[in-house]
């Protein structure tokens, strides 16, 4: 009895040194091999956040950049509402220190919404006769309030993929993918890139025409193991395509400044491209007469536009005063057992009581349930299917919701989260 009390007693909390100092030792066991996200290693309840994975991996700190998206008329327009969505998507990360949530487990899901009032467009172009070129001044400027709905549901275990859908249905724009990354340990900083089945993020604006935007993920990296103060530094190449508009855009993160310390510095070309034809993949090579705009400043400051033919940068995005907007969540008794806040309650209230082996041993059980599930699907020879998306993963990246993930969605917009309980087959 004694034992079992002063195992339920709050435990010492660990600084982040020696959190740091217990993730490297775990970490050097991984030194060499491919993708560690695939192994999926079981960290101790004292070195994880006290936040599910699915609702930390999402793209909405700031849903308003998104809810504007496509309200200029001119193509430029449009594709810079893009990017002031893309260079505010991820504020966490820069705001806040990088932390390791809790690993999906299989038919887990997460939903959320947000009410915000969305914003002008991001473009002023001057008039000129030529349209495609950015010409266009008529544009959408009303600003509403408007609901920015969240859904995303662990589609596959092996290796570990979650589908998303994001939808603002007073603006017509949504958007959909797949969360997948790969990891590798180095020594001295965990690289981070996107899996195979993450495609990027694909954003569609029905009242377009439909024009579809594919966003892809650059690699990062983790790094600050052995100093004790984590940070994600980004040194690579990205790109952004509309086919229907026929523009694109090649942004460079560059991680170094000429003394060695992180600049955080960003540059980019926007410009006309053939989607049949096209291999561009950096900006030098780009020809002039193409060019619509270039892209310059920080990802973790201000964000500048040049259009072609002039030399005055205009502000795009102030990352500066900007941090994570909180999101609105069903209550505990209007979730599902498998409902990623609800599912991981009880590892959640203990870490937050600092109760880290009582928080352990309830991950444990939980990891121990899911092998044991996936075993009796194995024996049964069943195949694991999602719920609220019609496949573990597509070929082209773009998940489809089923009759119930629309059904989820359409509750999300009108406050409505009632779900029936099915049969959990996974944890």
């Amino acid at each position: 009895m004694s034992s079992a009390v002063a195992s339920d007693a709050p435990e010492k909390t660990p600084d982040d040194s020696s959190k740091l100092k217990t993730f490297l030792s775990i970490l050097r066991r991984f030194v060499g091999v491919t993708d560690i996200a695939s192994v999926r290693f079981s960290l101790p309840a004292h070195l994880l956040e006290p936040m599910p994975n699915l609702e930390y991996w999402n793209y909405l700190d700031r849903p308003e950049t998104f809810a504007s998206i496509g309200k200029s008329d001119d193509p430029l327009g449009r594709m810079l509402e893009i990017l002031r969505f893309w260079f505010t998507k991820d504020l966490k990360y820069i705001k806040g220190k990088p932390c390791k949530p809790y690993n999906s487990t299989l038919g887990e899901f997460f939903r959320c919404s947000w009410e915000i009032e969305d914003l002008p467009t991001a473009v002023s172009v001057p008039s000129k006769s030529d349209t495609t070129s950015g010409a266009s001044t008529k544009t959408d400027d009303k600003n509403e309030a408007v609901k920015v709905c969240y859904l995303t549901e662990q589609t596959s275990h092996h290796p570990p993929v979650s589908a998303f859908y994001i939808d603002c249905e007073e603006r017509g724009i949504s958007a959909r993918g797949f969360d997948q990354i790969s990891a590798k340990f180095t020594g001295t900083s965990i690289r981070v890139a996107p899996g195979q089945h993450n495609l990027g993020i694909f954003v569609n604006i029905a009242r377009r025409d439909n024009e579809e935007y594919q966003l892809t993920h650059p690699d990062a990296h983790l790094g600050g193991l052995l100093r004790g103060a984590l940070a994600i530094t980004v040194s690579d190449t990205c790109y952004i395509t509309c086919p229907k508009t026929r523009i694109k855009v090649i942004l460079q993160y560059l991680e170094e400044g000429w003394i060695g310390r992180a600049q955080n510095k960003v540059e980019g070309v926007i410009f006309r491209y053939n989607p049949d034809k096209d291999t561009t993949t950096r900006i030098k090579d780009v020809p002039e007469g193409d060019l619509l705009a270039k892209i310059s400043g920080s990802w973790h400051g201000q964000v500048f536009y040049t259009l072609a033919g002039t030399n005055e940068p205009r502000l795009l995005i102030d990352i500066g005063p900007l941090f994570p907007i909180p999101k609105a969540v069903p209550t505990e008794d209007q979730q599902l057992s498998n409902e990623s806040r609800k599912f991981w309650s009880g590892v959640t209230e203990a870490i937050v009581d600092k109760k880290y082996g009582q928080a352990t041993r309830l991950k444990q059980e939980i990891e121990e349930r899911q092998r044991q599930k996936a075993a009796e699907r194995q024996a049964k020879n069943e195949a694991w299917q999602p719920r609220f998306f019609t496949g573990a993963v597509t070929p082209l990246g773009r998940p489809e919701l089923t009759e119930e993930g629309q059904k989820a969605l359409e509750g999300l917009r009108h406050g409505q989260y009632e779900l029936e309980e099915s049969e959990f087959k996974g944890a």
